[in-house]
C-alpha cells in the first residue's frame, strides 16, 4: 500500500514530468513536479517532501549534483536518481553522492511505486527517530526528569517555543536548572548548529558588563591593549543566554535594549555598528515584573526580554519528581563514580518526600553525588544523607479537617496521610508503599478499604 508520501519530480523534460505526475497520482501520492533543478533545491529548502525523483541527465544541473545540494541542506531527504542509460558507473556515481535509490527508465509503475514507498517510509522513520531523540534529550535533563503537571507543562511549552525565534524570559528560584532549559531551548532550535554564548550579569563588574556584551575598540580604556569581539558577535547564527538579567546594572539596560532593537551593537570606543543575528533567552531568579515597579529594571527592556515567560517550579512543588529525579541521579552518579546502580531505601525516600529542597535540583544533585561516594550497600540509607535532611523534621503537617476543632478518627487520620504520601509520590503505589516502610499488598488493601471496593491483585501491578 503507498504511504501517500509527497513526492518531488525533477526532469527538464515536461513530458515526462506530467507522466510521473498522473502515475504516482493514480498510487495515492502527493506529486509536485519541477522542470528546474534550481527550483527543485529551492523547493526542498523551503518545503517539506517526503522524497524526490530527479533525472539524472538535465542541463541546468545534473541529477547527481542536484542530489548533493539538497543532502546539504536536508540530510534526512531520500533523493531517488533516475536515467535512461542505466549503467554501473552512474549508479555508484549516485549511490556516492548520497541517493537513496537508483531506477532506470521507462520506469517500471510497480517497481517506482515499490522504491518511492520504501523511500517515504524510511523519511518517516527517521523524521521519529528524530523527534524521540529531542524527548529522550529532554528527559535526560537532570532537571526535566518526572511527569509532574508543573513539569509537562514547561515541557511542552520548550517545545513549542524553541523553533520560534521570540525572546524567552525563563523565571525560577536559584537551582530549578533555568540554564539546562536555554540549553534545550537551542538544542532544540534552528539555531542548534550555531553558538551557545552564557553570560552570568552578576559575574561581570560593571565597569565591563558593556565591554562583555558589545566588545571594544583597541584603546577604548586603559586596559584595552587589543580589540575585542563582545558576546553578542560571538554568539551570531545562534543563542545569547544572559543569566541573572536583573542585576544588569540600570545604565547599561537602554544599551541593551537599543542593539535588541536595532539588532547591531556598538563596541566601546567604537563608531562603527556591526549587526548580529542572535536569540536571546534571558532568566532571572527574581520577580522581574516587581523589579520594573520598583524602578530598578526598565519597563521597556522587561517587555523586550519577556516575549514568552516559562516560569520553572521549585522542586518542592513537584510532588513525586523528586523520587523519580532522585533516582535518575542516583543510577548517573554510580554510573560516574563506577559503582553498580543504587535505589532509595524506604526511609531515605520518605526524608527525601519531607524535605523542602530550599537550593532544589542543584541541592538534591549534590545530596546524591554526596551519598553515591558514602553508600556502603546497594541501597541509599538515611545515614548516607547530609545531617540537614537526615535530621529534617516539617514544620507541619496538616491532616485534620479544615475545622481546627474537628476531630477525626485514627483511621480518618490514616487516609488522609497514605493518600497525601501517594500524590507526593505521583500517583506510583510502589513508591508510596516504600516510603510509608508497608509491602505493596498492605497497601493496596488499605486504598481498596478507602474506596470500599474489592483489593486489586498486587502482582499485576507494578506503579
Amino acid at each position: 500500500m503507498p504511504l501517500s508520501g509527497r513526492i518531488l519530480v525533477v526532469d527538464d523534460d515536461r513530458e515526462t514530468c506530467d507522466l510521473l505526475q498522473e502515475l504516482l497520482a493514480q498510487q495515492d501520492f502527493a506529486v509536485e513536479a519541477t522542470t528546474s533543478a534550481g527550483e527543485a533545491l529551492a523547493r526542498v529548502v523551503a518545503e517539506d517532501f517526503d522524497a524526490v525523483l530527479t533525472d539524472l541527465g538535465m542541463a541546468e544541473m545534473d541529477g547527481i549534483s542536484l542530489c548533493r545540494r539538497i543532502l546539504e541542506s536536508r540530510p534526512d531527504m531520500p533523493v531517488l536518481v533516475g536515467t535512461g542509460h542505466g549503467s554501473m558507473e552512474s549508479a555508484i556515481a549516485a549511490m556516492r553522492a548520497g541517493a537513496y535509490d537508483f531506477v532506470t527508465k521507462p520506469f517500471d509503475p510497480k517497481l517506482i511505486v515499490l522504491s518511492l514507498n520504501r523511500a517515504v517510509q524510511n523519511h518517516r522513520l527517521r523524521s521519529e527517530l528524530k523527534r524521540l531523540r529531542k524527548d529522550i534529550a529532554s528527559q535526560a535533563v537532570p532537571g526535566f526528569v518526572g511527569h509532574s503537571s508543573a513539569m509537562r507543562r514547561v515541557r511542552e511549552l520548550v517545545s513549542r517555543v524553541a523553533d520560534s525565534e521570540a525572546s524567552v524570559l525563563i523565571q525560577g528560584e536559584t537551582g530549578t536548572g533555568k540554564e539546562l532549559v536555554a540549553r534545550l531551548i537551542h538544542s532544540s532550535s534552528k539555531r542548534q548548529s550555531g553558538p551557545f554564548v552564557a553570560v552570568n550579569c552578576a559575574a561581570v563588574p560593571h565597569a565591563l558588563i558593556e565591554s562583555e556584551l558589545f566588545g571594544h575598540a583597541r584603546g577604548a580604556f586603559t586596559d584595552a591593549r587589543t580589540q575585542r569581539t563582545g558576546l553578542f558577535l560571538e554568539a551570531h547564527g545562534g543563542t545569547l543566554f544572559l543569566d541573572e538579567i536583573a542585576e544588569l546594572p540600570f545604565e547599561t539596560q537602554p544599551k541593551l535594549l537599543r542593539a535588541l532593537q536595532e539588532r547591531t551593537v556598538r563596541p566601546v570606543g567604537s563608531n562603527t555598528e556591526t549587526p548580529f543575528d542572535v536569540r536571546v533567552v534571558a532568566a532571572t531568579n527574581r520577580d522581574l515584573e516587581y523589579e520594573v515597579f520598583e524602578k530598578r529594571f526598565r519597563e521597556d527592556l522587561y517587555y523586550r526580554l519577556n516575549v514568552v515567560t516559562i516560569e520553572l517550579p521549585p522542586l518542592r512543588n513537584r510532588g513525586g519528581d523528586v523520587l523519580e529525579l532522585a533516582q535518575y541521579l542516583l543510577a548517573r552518579f554510580a554510573d560516574r563514580a563506577g559503582k553498580p546502580p543504587l535505589v532509595l531505601s524506604a526511609g531515605a525516600a520518605e526524608k527525601f518526600a519531607a524535605y523542602q529542597w530550599p537550593g532544589n535540583v542543584r541541592e538534591l544533585e549534590n545530596c546524591l553525588e554526596r551519598g553515591v561516594a558514602l553508600a556502603r550497600f546497594d541501597q541509599l540509607t538515611v545515614e548516607d544523607l547530609p545531617d540537614k535532611i537526615r535530621n529534617f523534621q516539617a514544620e507541619k503537617f496538616v491532616v485534620a479537617a479544615d475545622d481546627p476543632t474537628a476531630v477525626v478518627t485514627l483511621e480518618e487520620l490514616e487516609k488522609r496521610y497514605i493518600l497525601r504520601v501517594l500524590t507526593l509520590m505521583g500517583g506510583n503505589k510502589s513508591q508510596a508503599a516504600q516510603a510509608l516502610g508497608v509491602d505493596r499488598r498492605t497497601l493496596y488493601r488499605k486504598l481498596a478499604r478507602f474506596d470500599n471496593s474489592p483489593s486489586p491483585p498486587p502482582d499485576s501491578e507494578k506503579g
